[in-house]
């Protein structure tokens, strides 16, 4: 389910439940431009915290996109477990005031960028975002999560959000960038190098 779903779900709004499933998934509570919180408050869709429920939103469904593709076993566990990870955030967020991330799960991200980067060779050139299609959608990805990462921070200055949620979402654009290197290594392709200047003539 989406974000919104899963809001509406955990508060209830005029959803049917059956054990642990949706039953019902259109609501109609939205049309009028609001949204429910986890707290069972509302607020609108384009508010600060909405739009960065949906930044997390779209990056793990980025991810489902990249998980598509033939990848090392070790690349898609860690992205599985990371989608995981990016819907305990996205509670977080539809949950004002709570603190659902753990410095567990930072610090998980911080062991998984050494592992892969221990394998690469030293980066002494910026690099282009290609390569392999899995490269190139990994890169993507990361963008995203710069994009989401950019959201959190302006909703973090209206209202705080815990340390470990704003230290994830960094720490994991510094992973994708790795594992970006890591999917072209692992497809026989080596950096794009940025050539400076390359057009200027």
């Amino acid at each position: 389910m989406n974000s919104e779903n899963q809001q509406n779900n955990e508060q209830g709004n005029d959803t049917e439940r059956k054990g642990n499933r949706l039953s019902k998934i259109v609501t109609r509570t939205g049309d009028a431009g609001t949204t429910g919180l986890g707290d069972g408050s509302r607020t609108t869709k384009d508010s600060l915290r909405i739009t960065a429920i949906g930044e997390v939103d779209e990056l793990n469904s980025s991810l489902g996109l990249l998980l598509c593709e033939d990848l090392p076993e070790a690349v898609r566990a860690a992205l599985l477990d990371i989608q995981h990870d990016l819907f305990d955030l996205g509670g977080e967020l539809c949950l004002p005031g709570m603190e659902v991330m753990k410095q567990a799960q930072v610090a998980r991200l911080e062991e998984l960028a050494e592992e892969f980067n221990r394998e690469l060779p030293m980066l002494k050139e910026f690099i282009l975002p290609g390569g392999t299609r899995p490269a190139a959608i990994t890169h993507l990805c990361r963008t995203i999560c710069r994009r989401a990462e950019r959201a959190m921070v302006a909703l973090h200055h209206a209202e705080a959000l815990s340390e470990p949620a704003r230290r994830y979402i960094n720490r994991l654009s510094d992973l994708l960038f790795i594992l970006g290197r890591s999917l072209n290594r692992a497809g026989g392709r080596g950096d794009v190098l940025w050539q400076k200047g390359k057009n200027a003539d």
